[in-house]
């Protein structure tokens, strides 16, 4: 099972509804598998088939492999097996201590949520990799989430301290994922379409798992929409423009359009064939636990898959909603369970202790749903992180705060310093994952029966 602890999580408490909720999530995990996926959309023969698209391998003289991202070993290890000599050389760079071993595919280990030097080496590896594919070439790059961290090469002009202090002030900023990638990438000598613009005049197909609310492909084979202006009022928004390294600022201000990332225009103009194709997204997730939940007989509904906001406000948001459906059978009779995917933020200020959104979310509806006995909730990281700890989520039910009191615990101390790892790891309601094989934000899944 990726759920490593299962049979703890689902021993005391509401164990049906913990099951349940559980299950559900294992099941949902395991159907986005990235390397099962990837087996699935790309075909070998006489012709390559990488989805929609077709390259006859005749023509095609040599087959580079890059990305980067959490678990983007999976995606790696699939096209190993598929494509297996043809490869001619391959570089990734995934999150230290995570992802699974490759055959021929060097792996680097870089930085996330914080870029440090194996990101740097992982940027300049893999623009090593690109710029040896010539016109006959084909370049696959494997993109997930984590990419524009584990990436980061900074522009000329940038350090890697400056870059990893921006990316800390955004991290605590309450800053949804797009607007942090719009000021990352703008940092970047790999991210923002640059290393499509790299692999010309190579033939570009990108493998992407989608990691992002706004839906639409992205990472560093895509066009970028966004410039150095918008990095700039991103920053202005959260109140960081003044606490930004002065290199940053400069950059930003100059708005050099020789640094400026890659438009549509500009992929055009220099020819670059660069074909996005998204093989993962929340709302595959999403879809697979609705799946497991009608096998189950129990009635589900997907409510969003483009959950945004303060991860403890959706978290006292998803319990009202499942109180309403057990108490008053509204919008849905009970047994129900309600089914969310996205990426919830959390606002740092001053001190704080260990934890992830994901584990703030299920915390702040434990508090809702203090003594119900018939409403289970869990939220999970489907890379199997939550935030920069070891744990994936949490689960909790009407027993949690009770329980939390027996332990000396004070649930809305833990939420307010920001230490909810600390609370369910005492607490036992930590959802440890390991490797997922998959990154696609986040899952909620909250049950009344």
């Amino acid at each position: 099972m990726m759920i490593k602890s299962y049979r703890n999580l689902t021993s005391r408490g509401n164990a049906k509804g913990r099951r349940i909720v559980i299950g559900i999530m294992e099941s949902a995990l395991q159907q986005v598998n990235s390397y099962d996926l990837v087996k699935q959309r790309v075909k070998v023969g006489k012709v390559l088939k990488i989805g929609p698209f077709r390259y006859d391998l005749k023509k095609i003289r040599n087959i580079f492999v890059v990305g980067g991202g959490k678990q983007v070993t999976f995606v790696a290890s699939a096209l190993e097996d598929i494509l297996g000599e043809r490869i001619r050389e391959g570089v990734v760079v995934e999150k230290k201590g995570w992802g699974r071993k490759t055959k021929k595919i060097r792996v680097i280990a870089g930085g996330h949520p914080i870029p440090d030097a194996g990101s740097v080496e992982g940027g300049k590896e893999i623009l090593r990799v690109a710029r040896m594919a010539g016109k006959d070439d084909l370049v696959i790059a494997c993109v997930t989430g984590g990419c524009t961290s584990l990436t980061l090469l900074p522009l000329p002009g940038i350090t890697l301290n400056d870059a990893r202090k921006i990316s800390k002030l955004l991290l605590y900023s309450g800053a949804p994922l797009e607007a942090m990638n719009t000021v990352r990438k703008h940092l970047s000598q790999v991210g923002g379409g640059r290393l499509a613009m790299a692999s010309h005049p190579a033939k570009v197909v990108s493998l992407i798992a989608l990691d992002e609310i706004e839906g639409l492909p992205w990472g560093p084979t895509v066009p970028d929409t966004t410039t150095f202006l918008d990095a700039k009022h991103v920053l202005m928004r959260y109140d960081l423009w003044h606490k930004a390294p002065k290199s940053v600022r400069r950059c930003f201000e100059s708005a050099d359009k020789r640094l400026e990332s890659p438009k549509a225009r500009d992929f055009a103009k220099s020819g670059v064939k660069s074909r996005p194709l998204i093989f993962a997204d929340n709302r595959m997730l999403c879809q697979a636990a609705k799946r497991k939940a009608t096998e189950l007989g129990i009635g589900a509904s997907i409510i969003s898959t483009a959950i945004e906001g303060e991860a403890k406000d959706v978290g006292v948001a998803l319990a009202n909603l499942a109180r309403e459906i057990e108490s008053n059978g509204r919008p849905f009779k009970a047994p129900h369970i309600l089914i969310a995917g996205g990426e919830t933020t959390v606002k740092i200020d001053g001190a704080h202790g260990e934890g992830g959104r994901n584990q703030e979310l299920a915390l702040a509806a434990a508090l809702k749903i203090a003594g119900n006995t018939r409403i289970t909730i869990g939220s999970i990281a489907t890379d199997g992180t939550d935030g920069p700890t070891d744990i994936a989520g949490a689960i909790v039910d009407g027993y949690t705060l009770r329980n939390s009191r027996q332990a000396g615990i004070d649930p809305i101390d833990s939420l307010k310093r920001h230490n909810t790892s600390n609370a369910f790891r005492r607490l036992g309601d930590a959802i440890y994952a390991g490797n997922t094989a998959t990154n696609l934000m986040d899952l909620m899944i909250a049950y009344a029966s």
